[in-house]
């Protein structure tokens, strides 16, 4: 019997799920949906309200007809920590055994009040011919996962393992849009929370996680034109479907589109002057948050490289889901994590 896996994402304004299955040497997706959360149960990507979450994750079971209780947990907010760190070769079980030691001056947070874990991206010559290895370090508060685990276990569901949303990422985009050399970008921009992965054939070399996203456009359509939330979300989205046509809207929709657009070209300057970056061929966007307006294109002339849509599900089969092409089409977007969630662990 094939062991289906959920990949879970636990976002400020929804939960969404992936569940993915083998079907005859295929990762196949048999199931998709999201539910919308009560405003602050979820802030900035940390969840606040357990309790109201979990509601979430059971409403989620049901409408989208989840099978699977085996949950892979996506986490991405400010209390999750990632830092490039050159240490002395070592082989890897004694490298995440003696992961604490090593990583406790990297880190500007109490060694013991995180949990740590690491992906090595390169071998390299030190000082004097040392041999070295530099390495991506994550170091997550332990509090905050616990939340995430808390409403989790009252959803009923049993986790697997956690792991960064910009990890998932890559299982989901690079390998639908890999390049032949060179580096890439993957941009996921969601409600409040922005997730920056450069990559290299699969291989992670940057990340950042930035606190903004569509949300921000919202908030800003409420407060400036004095509109109910659920107006200023609906102006949003007829920007993103090409039929805005109030120039008050069209304005703060621009303005606040460049604040998204610089933050994400700052953070890969940043990346750039690091040891061995490699400038990014591409960009490729995902999210909720990517579709209002003229994102795309905003982002190719500030960064000078192409800017594409991600196709998140052409990395899986897509099964019977009972959905729409309509339905699947607005989903997908919004799939690219949970999508990837789940393939670090199906089987």
């Amino acid at each position: 019997m094939p062991r289906n896996v959920v990949g879970l994402d636990i976002g400020t304004t929804a939960v969404r799920a992936a569940e993915l299955s083998i079907r005859g040497g295929h990762v196949v997706l048999v199931r998709i949906g999201q539910v919308s959360l009560p405003p602050g149960a979820v802030v900035d990507g940390e969840v606040m309200d357990p309790v109201a979450v979990a509601t979430a994750i059971r409403a989620l079971r049901r409408r989208a007809k989840l099978g699977a209780k085996r949950v892979v947990l996506g986490v991405s907010n400010q209390r999750v920590v990632v830092r490039q760190v050159d240490l002395p070769w070592m082989p890897p079980d004694e490298l995440r055994r003696s992961l604490t030691f090593q990583a406790q001056d990297h880190l500007p947070i109490p060694i013991e009040s995180v949990e740590l874990d690491f992906n090595v991206l390169a071998e390299l010559e030190g000082q004097g011919g040392q041999r070295m290895l530099r390495i991506l370090l994550v170091a997550a508060q332990k509090d905050m996962i616990a939340s995430h685990l808390a409403a989790v276990s009252r959803a009923g569901l049993s986790p697997v393992s956690i792991d960064l949303n910009p990890f998932a990422l890559l299982r989901s985009l690079a390998p639908a849009t890999a390049l032949s050399d060179g580096a890439e970008a993957l941009v996921d921009i969601g409600a409040r929370v922005t997730n920056v992965v450069v990559h290299q054939d699969g291989a992670p070399r940057f990340v950042r996680i930035l606190l903004t996203g569509g949300q921000d456009i919202t908030d800003a359509l409420r407060s400036r034109l004095s509109l109910e939330p659920e107006d200023a979300e609906l102006a949003k989205l007829a920007s993103s479907a090409g039929s805005a046509d109030d120039p008050a809207v069209a304005d703060v929709i621009d303005t606040e589109l460049a604040t998204v657009v610089e933050e994400v070209r700052g953070s890969l300057d940043f990346y750039a002057v690091q040891p061995d970056a490699v400038r990014p061929e591409r960009v490729t966007i995902s999210g909720g948050g990517s579709l209002p307006g003229q994102l795309a294109e905003r982002l190719q002339a500030a960064l000078q490289v192409p800017v594409e849509r991600a196709r998140p599900l052409a990395s899986v089969r897509v099964g019977r889901l009972g959905l729409e092409p309509e339905q699947l089409a607005e989903l997908e977007p919004l799939s690219a994590v949970p999508v990837g969630l789940a393939l670090g662990s199906v089987a």
